[in-house]
């Protein structure tokens, strides 16, 4: 045998898609695992009145490692350098753009994605806020190949977890994306020996979980008790949901829902303050705020607001 005949295994070249903190786990177990020869993420931001420069999560992980970044801020006009890299797999998680079907038809072993909900509930951008908001008691990860609509691709694996009573969005976000680390990894062997399940999903069973938008921040007390706990605990920790009393928004990171009600009050009227917190009338109840954070300050305990001011906010009526 000529040695020109001997076939040498090639080692895997895998292309790695994300942009947040939820997406550096998926990002680990790959380098861990497999290695991978690019990351492609979102562009730096600016932030801050000094415009300081912050760098994506994924793109400070990758350069720990001294993986080559790749920054576009139109993928859909500038994804050749991606194809020159000659990918096997590209695997995306919260990446924040729509691939081109050039490049979701390039990689021999396909493109697949690592998303946070039980598909095809949930397709969307914020998928672990909208599950805590609309009450949902079960949620997980999908792992998928992707296609050219929005998160419609054919489901590989899926791995479900309980949502429970207290978690935030800031809880189940740090559940998901180790989940999502976990059954990737499980997940691989088969989809690069081909043999892994491929099942459409059920168009019948289609929810969608849109980005919040600055309207979905604001509290409505003319909702039941319920649904505004859910709506703070969604919301908690990032972007907040909020309130405004006296011409000032106040955030709310932190409500406990009391057997209190009075027929007597309108939504929003503040009926009593204490220790607790601030009690507020809702629908069907009371429900006190207990972390907030007013305009201009810090984060704080309600009951250590409360200390600092001399007037009474019992019977204002927020909006």
């Amino acid at each position: 045998m000529n040695i020109e005949d001997i076939e040498v295994e090639k080692p895997l070249k895998i292309v790695f898609m994300g942009t947040p903190k939820f997406s550096v786990p998926i990002l680990d177990v790959l380098i861990d695992n497999y290695g991978v020869k690019a990351v492609v993420t979102q562009t730096d931001k600016r932030v801050g009145r000094k415009g300081d420069i912050v760098f994506p999560p994924v793109k400070e992980e990758a350069l720990k490692h001294n993986i080559l970044v790749i920054q576009l801020e139109k993928l859909k006009e500038s994804y050749q350098e991606i194809i020159d890299l000659d990918p096997d797999l590209i695997v995306t998680c919260a990446y924040g753009q729509i691939l081109p079907k050039e490049l979701l038809d390039y990689p021999r072993l396909g493109c697949i994605n690592v998303h946070a909900s039980l598909l095809p509930k949930l397709r969307g951008g914020a998928p672990i806020h909208r599950a805590i908001i609309n009450g949902e008691k079960k949620t997980g990860i999908t792992i998928m190949y992707m296609a050219p609509g929005m998160d419609d691709g054919d489901i590989i694996a899926t791995e479900a977890i309980d949502i429970t009573d207290t978690d935030t969005a800031s809880t189940l976000h740090d559940k998901l994306s180790v989940l999502g680390s976990k059954l990737l990894l499980q997940t691989l062997p088969s989809i690069i020996d081909g043999t892994n399940e491929r099942t459409p999903q059920n168009p019948d069973e289609v929810t969608f979980a849109p980005i919040i938008k600055k309207e979905d921040e604001k509290l409505d007390f003319n909702k039941t008790s319920i649904q505004i706990y859910n709506q703070i605990r969604g919301l908690n920790s990032f972007p907040g949901a909020y309130f405004i009393l006296n011409g000032k928004r106040f955030k709310v990171f932190e409500s406990v829902i009391v057997d209190e009600y009075s027929s007597l009050n309108v939504n929003g009227e503040i009926v009593k303050t204490d220790d607790m917190g601030i009690y507020v009338k809702t629908s069907n109840g009371v429900i006190v705020l207990t972390v907030i954070q007013p305009e201009g300050k810090s984060r704080m305990r309600s009951k250590d607001y409360l200390n600092g001011i001399k007037d009474s906010l019992v019977g204002n009526v927020v909006e």
